[in-house]
Formats: structure tokens, sequence, C-alpha cells
């Protein structure tokens, strides 16, 4: 049986983050990391908890933009909200709360900060089972490792702080939805607004702040640095995406004066026949790219039955699937031909055969390999009825 969807996350997204700089891209919350703004990382972070009830996002008024394109292909089960803040976090977080009240209060309320992009799960399991305990009030945390120093006026060191028994606050705050609801409006109607986080308005309302395990990895990001460090974070993380696709394409000989491989002609007493210029070597090289993105095949794009491609030259082919995978985020690391035929002979013409290779595609000449082999006089490529060629191609996305 299915646990209970018993919490509401709560994501702070309404400050300005000026210690992180200005680059145009808005506040550090819609900053990208990792291919993705830091707050869509902490959203995603409770999406599938099977005890989520929904998630409410509090912007800042003018940021309705920034939150729209940064939730853009986000999936979730349950509802994501997002609410107008106010002039502090602690009004900010206020008016998320009230915002749920008004509709459906949950049992427990997590208070997260939108600059928090690498929680994970046990962190949130940790502040649930907490509540669950019986706390009103979670803290999760971890202990100073760090020696501690006071600093006076003038910038000398006045003293060292002991570090038994301090910890670094994180969030989630995990709270009982209608105690923090209730701490907060008290403190409002109070005139108080300088508390820096949930758990300080928690107890300032008499309620005892449990602790969970904080996680070291739970960072929040305050200054560019931080953003790059983030960014780097991920990347050494990320599993590349690399992928290798095939082609195979054949074309009968038949009497002519040239042969059209890589795109270089070469002097034959036999030509390949086909609708375009019959290029086996760039027909099975362009299926090779296509493949690598599910694009289809050769016939798909230029399908034979279309005159405007009867004596095309085979390059066009290969530049527009180039260009399919460039639009598909794809970055080609390298290609490589291997053509099978008893005649002619390829190995004078290999390197022009690379060079033209090279330029069709963008990418260095050291990435692009031409081959070639008989077939022992076997089969029809043995019997020079036709000549084949076998294509395969690795591309980043």
């Amino acid at each position: 049986m299915s646990e209970p969807r018993t919490f509401r996350a709560f994501i702070v997204a309404a400050g300005r983050g000026e210690r992180a700089g200005n680059t145009g891209d808005g506040p550090k919350q819609y900053r990208r990391i990792g291919g993705k703004p830091v707050l869509a990382h902490a959203i995603a972070a409770f999406l599938g908890h099977s005890r989520l009830d929904g998630i409410t996002v509090v912007i800042h008024p003018d940021d309705r933009a920034l939150y729209e394109t940064a939730i853009a292909g986000l999936e979730s089960a349950v509802p994501v909200e997002a609410v107008p803040g106010g002039p502090t976090r602690q009004a900010s977080c206020r008016a998320g709360l009230e915002a749920a009240a008004e509709s459906r209060a949950s049992r427990y309320a997590l208070i997260h900060d939108a600059a928090r992009p690498f929680l994970d799960r046990a962190t949130i399991d940790g502040v649930l089972a907490a509540l669950d305990s019986g706390a009103v009030a979670v803290l999760p945390a971890v202990a100073v490792a760090d020696t501690l120093k006071r600093v006076d006026a003038d910038g000398f060191v006045a003293d060292t702080v002991p570090r038994a028994g301090l910890f670094a606050a994180q969030t989630p705050q995990g709270f009982d939805f209608a105690a923090i609801l209730a701490a907060h409006r008290a403190a409002a109607a109070a005139g108080l607004s300088d508390f820096t986080d949930d758990c300080a308005v928690a107890e300032w309302a008499g309620h005892r702040v449990a602790r969970s395990a904080g996680s070291a990895g739970n960072v929040k990001l305050t200054t560019a640095e931080d953003i790059a460090m983030a960014e780097e974070r991920l990347r050494a993380a990320q599993v590349p995406d690399i992928r290798t696709g095939n082609g195979y394409d054949v074309h009968r000989l038949v009497p002519g004066d040239h042969v059209t491989l890589c795109g270089i002609d070469i002097p034959h007493t036999m030509r390949l026949d086909g609708h375009s210029d019959a290029d086996v070597a760039l027909h099975a090289l362009t299926d090779a790219l296509l493949a690598t993105c599910a694009a289809g095949d050769i016939g798909d794009h230029f399908p034979p039955s279309d005159p405007q491609w009867r004596g095309m030259a085979s390059s066009v082919f290969l530049a527009h699937a180039a260009r399919i995978v460039a639009e598909a985020g794809g970055t080609i690391l390298n290609v490589d031909v291997t053509l099978i035929a008893e005649a002619p002979k390829i190995g004078p013409h290999r390197l022009a055969m690379r060079r033209n290779l090279s330029e069709i595609l963008g990418v260095g000449i050291d990435r692009c390999s031409v081959k070639a082999t008989t077939n022992e006089r076997l089969g029809f490529t043995g019997r020079s009825e036709g000549i084949a060629a076998i294509a395969t191609a690795s591309v980043a996305y």
C-alpha cells in the first residue's frame, strides 16, 4: 500500500540574488547549470516523491516570464503553482503558505531555498521521518567542520568559536503546516520581519526544532563562483550521450568513364548507376548520421521518385544530414567509410576523399576515415557488378 500524500513543498524563489552578479539571465535561481535553470533542479528534487501533495513556488512579481521558461518541460503528477512573493524572505514564505491554506492544506510543509539545486531524496525523507515522529519543526543540518573565528570591527580575529554543538542550517525545513502558518501570522502581527529562515520563526513562536541529517552536497548557491562550481559539478557527473549510427549502400556498375566516391570523381571504365550521382560512400554516411538522432534514412529526405534529385551531387545529402544532427544538439566526433570494390584503386584518392568529408561536415580531417577492401572476387562486388559502402558515425549529443 502506498504512503499517503502528506506534504506540500514550498520553494522560495523571489530573491534578487545580487551577490551572484548580473549576467543578463536574471536572478541566480534562473541561471542555467547542467543545461537547466537552478530553480528547475530544485523543483525536480521533489517531483516523483510518493508523499508529495503539490508544489508552491514563490516568485518575484517581475519574474513570471523567467519562471515559465524555467519550468517548461517539467512533468509532474501533482500541481505546481506559482504565487507572488513579498519584500522579504519571511514575507514570501508567508505568502506561499497563505496561498496553499486557501485551497487545501497538507499535513506538512517543507520549505526549500530555490538556490539549493542539489537536494537529495535522503534529506527529504529524514525531515519527513522526524515530522512523522511528532516533531513540529525540523531542521536538516550538518555539523560545522571549519574552525570558526570571530572578527572585530577592525578586521582582526577576536577569538576562536568552539565548534562543539554547532551546525550549518539547510533546507528543506519541515513543519506541521498549521503550526508554521500560525507562527508566520503571529510574527507578522507582531511587526517582526527580519527572520532569516522559517525555523527561526518557529523558535520565536515557542516550538522546539528537531534536527535531521543534512547533506554536504546540499549547498546553497550565492555567488557567481558558486554557480560556476555547480556547473562543473554537474558536468563531471553527467554521463556522455555518445551515439553511433551505421549506414550501408550499394549501387551497380554500368558502362561509363568514372565513378564518384566520397565526392571525388575517379576515372574508371564503369560508372555507378543511380538516381543521383550514386555516390555509395556519401549515401551510406548520410544514413549513418541520420541514425544517430533517429531521423530516418536518405530515402525519407530525398526520395528517388522525386525528379529534383536526379543527378544531384550526394554532398547535398550529406550536408543536409549534418544540419539535422546539429539542430538536434549533436557534435560529430568522427566518421568512417569502408568501400568494398575490386576496382578502381582507392588508395591514391583517399586523402582527397577525407578532405572532402572534412569540408562537407565541418570537422577536422583527423576525424574522417576512408578505407577500402576487396571482396576476394566473391559475390557481386567480387564480380565487379557493383560497389558497396559501409559507414559509421559517432556523435555526441
